[in-house]
């Protein structure tokens, strides 16, 4: 088949990227291809096109290879050049929906803008992008999607030499908050209303005849965020890289590098094995929301108003709504796992205490079992507390509240003993772990008790890894 690419952001938004080739992968090898979605974008990928196409060996007709410029603030450094250091955007599709979806290479070799990295990638960080997003769409999360992953045949070397692979990514779009951090650094005002006029008009065309159209999508990336984090808690999600490069406008997760999944419930859990602080621990998530966003705010100052003084205004008026929005989203969050019907004044107060009373019971396995108090109770080592508040929570929740929680909260998530098993036998060659944790995990609230349960006690301290 051919690929219908149009490249909107290449023809609208010149000098914001440079073209580049993707490097041809010597062997390349299919490991993952994701049928559903590829029918969902109307395309009929054969394996040998998927297998050719996505690891760079050749191009599909059409594309249009480009590397985005981006900075960030990094764990609260700020970088004024980063970019796609190791990815490529082929081009975008319209949808037989109508959404225009990018599709860009992840670990296809170096650009200008590697800063000195091999611009590569291992197959175990490929794949754990699969396993984690498709679990998120499944668990109705926003998400970028993995299309494909597919073995390039070389080795690449972080602290020791692994198998290489590339990605496949379908995203909304690449544009993220560090997107604008990069012009507005330079003063490129340009830029950043050309950016913003674009991004409004991919992702927020509502907007278009707004008033104010920049404030209304401020607004509305305040708000896609908010829901988004809320998302991220209500599972135990936690990212581990939160940097502004990381942030996508279109309000999609992005780049599944050192993210995990909490077990027992911590609010200081911390995975990544370069978040030596936990600016990102767990409970951290919807601070650094705010941070964030306050760093796009600040990239739109000189568009919100001619008034310079009054746009601040704007701007901090908005900032100062973050955290209740933020609050709002998560009592709905709760709201929907706890099984509750409506909306209550005594809600936030017993979604509180239940944090108050599971703390180090496991997150998702407490959620799953409320309505099923001996399940329940093996999980705490003190039921003391629990033992309150249930009473609480069942003249609030109702009738028919078994089958609510069900619906509500997975019972399979990608449970980190289970990835590691999973991506260290597919790096030996093995893809059967794999495809059973995946089967498993597109499928989240239906129960497969293999998939359940916690990391046996011998798991120990779980560390991840950026990948790069």
């Amino acid at each position: 088949m051919t690929i219908a690419f149009d490249h909107s952001y290449a023809r609208d938004l010149p000098g914001t990227f440079l073209r580049v080739a993707p490097d041809p992968a010597p062997a390349p090898k299919l490991l993952f291809l994701n049928g559903p979605l590829a029918a969902d974008l109307g395309l009929t990928l054969t394996e040998a096109e998927a297998e050719s196409w996505f690891s760079g060996a050749t191009l599909p007709a059409g594309a249009d290879p480009i590397a985005q410029a981006y900075a960030g603030h990094q764990f609260g450094g700020f970088s004024p050049q980063l970019g796609d250091g190791r990815a490529h955007l082929l081009g975008e599709v319209v949808a037989p929906d109508g959404r225009r979806v990018d599709i860009q290479l992840k670990g296809s070799g170096k650009t200008p803008f590697s800063r000195g990295g091999d611009g590569k990638a291992a197959v175990g960080p490929m794949l754990r992008e699969v396993l984690i997003s498709e679990f998120m769409a499944a668990a109705g999360v926003p998400t970028t999607r993995a299309l494909a992953v597919v073995a390039t045949g070389e080795q690449v070397w972080r602290e020791t030499k692994l198998p290489g692979a590339v990605l496949a990514r379908i995203a909304a779009s690449h544009i993220r908050v560090g997107t604008f951090q990069f012009f507005a650094a330079r003063g490129d005002q340009a830029n950043v209303r050309a950016m913003a006029d674009y991004a409004i008009a991919r992702h927020y065309p509502d907007l278009l005849y707004a008033e104010n159209p920049y404030l209304a999508f401020l607004d509305a990336v305040i708000a896609t965020q908010a829901r988004l984090i809320a998302g991220w808690m209500g599972l135990g999600f936690i990212h581990g890289v939160m940097n502004t490069d990381n942030m996508a406008i279109s309000g999609e997760t992005i780049d599944y590098g050192p993210c995990a999944f909490m077990e027992a419930y911590a609010p200081g859990t911390v995975f990544s094995s370069i978040d030596h602080q936990g600016r990102y621990a767990y409970a951290n998530q919807p601070l650094i929301l705010g941070w964030n966003l306050a760093r796009l705010a600040e990239t739109l100052i000189p568009v919100l108003d001619p008034n310079h003084e009054k746009s601040i205004e704007i701007a901090n008026d908005r900032l100062a709504d973050i955290a209740p929005r933020y609050r709002a989203e998560w009592l709905a969050v709760m709201r929907r796992k706890l099984g509750l019907v409506g909306e209550d004044a005594g809600d936030a107060a017993l979604s509180d205490d239940l944090m108050t009373a599971m703390e180090g019971a496991d997150w998702t396995l407490t959620f799953r079992r409320l309505a099923d108090e001996p399940a329940l109770r093996p999980l705490f080592p003190d039921f003391a507390k629990m033992e309150a508040w249930l009473p609480r929570w069942r003249t609030r929740a109702g009738e028919g509240i078994a089958q609510r929680i069900a619906e509500a909260n997975p019972a399979v998530i990608p449970r980190n003993h289970r990835v590691e098993e999973a991506l260290t036998a597919a790096t030996t060659g093995d893809m059967a772990p794999f495809n059973a944790l995946l089967a498993a995990i597109q499928s989240p609230f239906a129960e497969a008790e293999p998939y359940m349960l916690p990391a046996p006690t011998g798991f120990g301290d779980y560390v991840t890894f950026c990948g790069t």
